[in-house]
């Protein structure tokens, strides 16, 4: 009998792993002064088709300069952007095929949702045929034919996103900007409206690029997220690595809650694990290096809470085991983090999901636990 077929999963998306692949847009040595300011740092990166890629920072790491040299609406001080191998820094933003949609969405009041969506088309003095099939196409996709008719004072704050999405859509552009667009609905709702873009986004093909502050929403939404700070791309990555293998101290600490300590690294019998002598009077603590780490670096171990264990009684483990204090306990409906305070000083956040009732949770403040980790569970920094 013959053996059966191998069979293998979708393919993963990951056209930065190919070397043959061609990026869509490329920042090349980029750099912008406002005066004396330097708001972008001799940037390059490439961005790829059908990606949905996330420009994450704080308030003035340059992200908004980024997208607004994308748009049009800022010119480099030096360096190229490139899209689809053609320099478009000369090129207005009325020619480019590129379309952005703001925060405030821009609606215009006095229009129906139908013409909102029509607007940037009628304006091309398209044909009247093709104007109406595609804007009901992009009613069709944003879901909101039954509310065609309307005005914008007429619909949710959810469904006004998605008309400027439709909007922003219509004229079929190779890559959409979109600035923080989700800031304005509540928690509940911007939660929901992430899949929509998602599924939109995947839906049309068309290049998506985020600017927003919010880490979940980076995470959520991204194939790939590029941590800025002070004009640089810290680091370009999927989100599962930036949140597991972050390659600086800043990129742990900004994206989600980690745990920081730091100590002097020592050789360890495996290859790929380091010891930190943290504090006086404590075994060292086990970790994995991502890069080779010399005796006597400084660094900085990372650990993030949820890998964190914490129990009352002792655990039966040899290494990264520690003894404190419930300091404080943050209560979050699905999840519980416990603060706990270590004889040295030191804080460490642990996190346990709550699949019991509040009455059959057996620590609570002051209570003396026990605190333990794998040694694959941190990675070691020295950036």
């Amino acid at each position: 009998m013959a053996e059966p077929a191998p069979t293998t999963g979708p393919a993963v998306f990951a056209p930065w792993a190919d070397p043959d692949a061609k990026p869509l847009i490329r920042f090349r040595n980029v750099t912008k002064r406002f005066g004396d300011f330097t708001a972008i740092d001799n940037l390059t990166v490439d961005i790829y088709r059908r990606e949905f890629f996330a420009l994450l920072g704080p308030s003035g790491c340059g992200k908004t300069t980024l997208m607004r040299m994308l748009a049009g609406f800022e010119t480099p001080s030096e360096g190229e952007i490139l899209l689809d191998g053609k320099n478009i820094v000369p090129v207005p933003p009325n020619r480019r095929a590129v379309n952005m949609m703001f925060q405030s969405y821009a609606l215009f009041p006095h229009l129906t949702v139908r013409d909102n969506i029509a607007f940037g088309l009628k304006r091309e003095k398209l044909p009247k045929e093709q104007v109406d099939a595609r804007v009901e196409e992009m009613l069709r996709l944003v879901q909101l034919k039954k509310f065609a008719g309307r005005k914008p004072h007429q619909i949710s704050g959810g469904q006004r996103q998605r008309v400027a999405l439709a909007r922003s859509l219509a004229k079929a552009p190779k890559l959409l900007l979109l600035d923080e667009p989700l800031g304005a609905l509540d928690k509940k709702l911007r939660t929901e409206t992430q899949f929509e873009l998602m599924e939109i986004q995947e839906t049309t093909g068309t290049t998506f690029v985020i600017v927003t502050h919010d880490q979940e929403e980076a995470m959520t939404v991204a194939s790939r997220i590029a941590v800025m700070d002070h004009g640089r791309m810290v680091q370009v990555d999927t989100p599962g690595r930036v949140y597991e293998a972050p390659n600086s101290v800043y990129v742990a600490d900004f994206i989600g809650d980690v745990n920081l300590i730091e100590g002097n690294a020592v050789s360890h019998p495996e290859p790929d694990r380091v010891s930190i002598h943290w504090t006086e009077g404590q075994p060292p603590i086990v970790g994995t290096q991502l890069q080779p780490v010399g005796d006597g670096t400084r660094c900085t171990f990372a650990i993030r809470p949820e890998k964190v264990n914490i129990s009352k009684e002792r655990p039966d483990v040899s290494s990264n085991v520690m003894r404190g204090r419930v300091l404080d306990i943050a209560y979050l409906g699905n999840l519980s983090t416990y603060h706990v305070q270590l004889p040295s000083g030191h804080v460490m956040q642990a996190q346990t999901a709550n699949n019991r009732r509040i009455s059959r949770r057996d620590m609570t403040w002051e209570d003396e636990v026990w605190i333990w980790f794998t040694e694959t569970a941190g990675v070691v920094l020295t950036e």
